[in-house]
C-alpha cells in the first residue's frame, strides 16, 4: 500500500503555490498529499479523529504549518493526533515554540543565550517593581502571542503601575517579561529544516517602533548570516526538537554577543515579492521537507 500524507498549509504570501510545489514532489516519490485538512471541521469519535469521512489517524504522516488559523480546538486534536501518527512539526515541540517562558527556560538549560527574563504570578508586582530598577527597561511578552503583537515596552516604573491593572483586568495567571536588550534594531531570522540551514534575511523595526516584525511594521531585508548565527540557530530549533524552525536572533551590544529572541515552529516561506527581492531559500526548504517527509514515512510503514 502507497504512502499517505496529510496537509495543512497556509494559502496567504504564496502559501498555496508553496503547497502545490511540495505535492508534485512528493508525488515525484510516489507519496499522495490529502491538502487542506483544517482540524476546525474534524471531529474525533470512537478511537478516530474524522475529517471529510477520512480517518486521519490512518495516516502515515501528518504536516501542519499554519499559524494564522489555529484555534483550541484544533491544537486539542492535533495533540491528540501526534500520539498515534507521525508529525512535522510533533505536538510537543511546536506548543513549546508556542510558549516564550517554556521556550527560553529549555533554552538557558542548554546553555543557550536568551535575553534575561523573569515569570511571576500577578499578584507579584513588587518583584517586577523590583527587577524593573534593576534591568531599567523590559518588554512585558504574552507568552502564547506571535508576530509582535502584544509587545509592550516597559521604560518606567509609572509605566509599569500603569500596565498592571490593564493585565490584572485580562485575568492573566502570570507575568512574562524579559530584559530589553540594546541592539540595532534589525534581527536575522534563520531558518532550520531537518537540523540543516536552509537560508537566512534580516528584518528591521520600523519608524520609531523597536518590533522588528513584519506584522507590526518591520521590513525585510537580504542579510547573510555569519558561523556563529548558524550554529546558534541550529542548537536552538535542536533544543526545542523542531523538525522546521525559524530562530530569530539578535546582537546583544551590551554583552557582544548573539541572543536568541524566538524559536517559531512555522516560519514562513519567502513571498513572491520577497523572492523578487532575492531571497532564493524557498526550493531547498522544500527540498528538505520533502526528503524528511519520505524518511520519516518510510520509517513509519516499516514499523507498522
Amino acid at each position: 500500500m502507497g504512502r499517505k500524507i496529510g496537509m495543512w498549509l497556509y494559502n496567504n504570501g504564496g502559501g498555496d503555490k508553496i503547497q502545490k510545489r511540495l505535492i508534485k514532489k512528493l508525488k515525484e516519490r510516489e507519496i499522495k498529499v490529502v491538502p487542506n485538512i483544517n482540524l476546525r471541521y474534524a471531529i474525533a469519535k470512537n478511537g478516530h479523529i474524522i475529517h471529510d469521512g477520512r480517518k486521519l489517524d490512518k495516516l502515515d504522516l501528518f504536516l501542519s504549518y499554519n499559524a494564522g488559523e489555529q484555534t483550541q480546538y484544533q491544537m486539542f486534536l492535533y495533540q491528540a493526533l501526534s500520539r498515534v501518527v507521525p508529525m512535522i512539526n510533533s505536538y510537543d515541540s511546536f506548543a513549546l515554540t508556542e510558549d516564550k517562558f517554556q521556550t527560553s527556560f529549555l533554552l538557558r538549560q542548554h546553555g543557550v543565550a536568551t535575553p534575561d527574563f523573569k515569570l511571576c504570578h500577578r499578584d507579584d508586582g513588587e518583584q517586577l517593581k523590583m527587577i524593573m530598577k534593576k534591568w531599567s527597561k523590559m518588554v512585558y511578552k504574552p507568552t502564547d502571542g506571535w508576530g509582535g503583537v502584544g509587545l509592550t515596552k516597559i521604560e518606567s516604573e509609572a509605566t509599569l503601575d500603569t500596565l498592571l491593572p490593564f493585565l490584572n483586568q485580562m485575568d492573566l495567571r502570570f507575568f512574562y517579561v524579559e530584559k530589553f536588550l540594546k541592539y540595532d534594531n534589525t534581527d536575522f531570522r534563520v531558518d532550520i529544516v531537518d537540523g540543516q540551514f536552509v537560508g537566512c534575511y534580516g528584518r528591521k523595526a520600523g519608524g520609531s517602533d523597536w518590533r522588528t516584525n513584519v506584522t507590526s511594521g518591520g521590513s525585510v531585508f537580504l542579510r547573510e548570516p555569519n558561523d556563529e548565527v548558524v550554529a546558534l540557530a541550529k542548537k536552538a530549533a535542536a533544543v526545542c526538537g523542531t523538525d522546521i524552525a525559524g530562530v530569530d536572533i539578535i546582537y546583544d551590544q551590551e554583552k557582544e554577543a548573539y541572543v536568541v529572541l524566538e524559536v517559531n515552529g512555522i516560519p514562513a516561506f519567502a513571498t513572491p515579492e520577497q523572492e523578487k527581492m532575492g531571497l532564493d531559500f524557498n526550493q531547498k526548504k522544500i527540498d528538505l521537507i520533502v526528503e524528511m517527509i519520505d524518511r520519516k514515512t518510510t520509517k513509519n510503514k516499516k514499523e507498522k
